[in-house]
């Protein structure tokens, strides 16, 4: 892949998409493609599957390629990253051939972390380019140390594997990382995606080329002029809606994680679904006042315009 087209295909915004769960656990795949068919009548550049958002560790390997088929059934001309992380080079390999198969645009791996005190960088470079040379798509790796056993990528190994042809970005869900990254990978056909709203826009001011929001979920066009004002480094009209977007994520994701992020899509227009267990979804106490604290945000901000 040209590294102009890579870069054009992974500038702007993905949602990491939700697996709506009905009340007994079951998917309910209908209610994904009337998401993902909704979405992509905005300006989102493309959509994360089986992320964390996703609840990728709650789905059976089959629901995982049964996920990736619904979305590519219905989401038109976005670009689809397909996540493949699995505990071991093996069961990665599998998973990341399959999405392959299916037609994802990019395969994304995160670190195997249940022995995360022997992933050495060592290990970890052998991990992702044995995956990345067993597929024909390009990977991305995604470094979230919070549902990853605390374990981070360090900029020493992003340097050694942005010099591996297969491997050409990262979406960094860490919180502060970002700018040594795209320092370790310069000069590289290698780009960064910001993994959180919280931190997206001050991680294009210094090179990262998107953002993978939960908030896009449910607010797609709103972080869609975040992230545009970002890239064309408009600090006057960027940094009150990064400080707003920054507030109003902390609302969602922030207070109640993926819960959170499924209780707003029901409430502002999407089919967030229940999570699966053990997690549990929010209370119907907990979903009121969730959505009197965006709507008085929300009106807040629109008077300050």
């Amino acid at each position: 892949m040209e590294p102009e087209n890579t870069r054009q295909k992974l500038t702007g915004v993905f949602a990491p998409i939700v697996t709506p769960f009905r009340g007994d656990g079951a998917i309910d795949f209908e209610a994904l493609k009337r998401n993902v068919e909704k979405l992509s009548k905005t300006r989102l550049r493309g959509y994360f599957a089986l992320g964390t958002n996703g609840e990728f560790r709650s789905l059976t390997y089959e629901e995982k390629l049964r996920v990736i088929e619904a979305v590519l059934e219905v989401k038109g001309d976005k670009v689809l990253i397909g996540g493949a992380s699995c505990e071991s080079t093996f069961e990665s390999k599998k998973l990341a051939q399959d999405l392959d198969r299916l037609g994802v645009d990019f395969v994304s791996l995160m670190p195997p972390s249940f022995f995360a005190r022997r992933m050495t960088d060592d290990a970890l470079y052998e991990y992702f380019t044995e995956v990345a040379e067993a597929v024909g798509k390009p990977v991305l790796l995604y470094n979230n140390p919070a549902v990853a056993n605390n374990l981070c990528l360090s900029p020493t190994l992003i340097a050694r594997v942005s010099e591996h042809p297969k491997i050409l970005g990262l979406k960094d869900t860490s919180k502060g990382n970002y700018d040594a990254y795209i320092a370790a990978s310069e000069g590289k056909e290698f780009f960064v995606l910001a993994g959180s709203a919280d931190f997206v826009f001050p991680a294009l001011l210094v090179g990262a080329v998107g953002g993978v929001l939960s908030l896009a979920n449910v607010f797609p066009d709103l972080c869609c002029d975040l992230v545009e004002l970002g890239l064309q480094k408009d600090l006057e009209r960027g940094l009150p809606l990064h400080r707003f977007v920054a507030r109003l994520n902390s609302l969602v994701s922030g207070r109640y994680g993926v819960s959170g992020v499924k209780a707003a899509m029901d409430l502002f227009g999407f089919e967030g679904g229940f999570p699966r267990k053990p997690l549990k979804p929010l209370s119907e106490r907990e979903k009121e006042a969730l959505g009197k604290d965006i709507q008085e945000l929300l009106a807040t901000f629109s008077r300050s315009q």
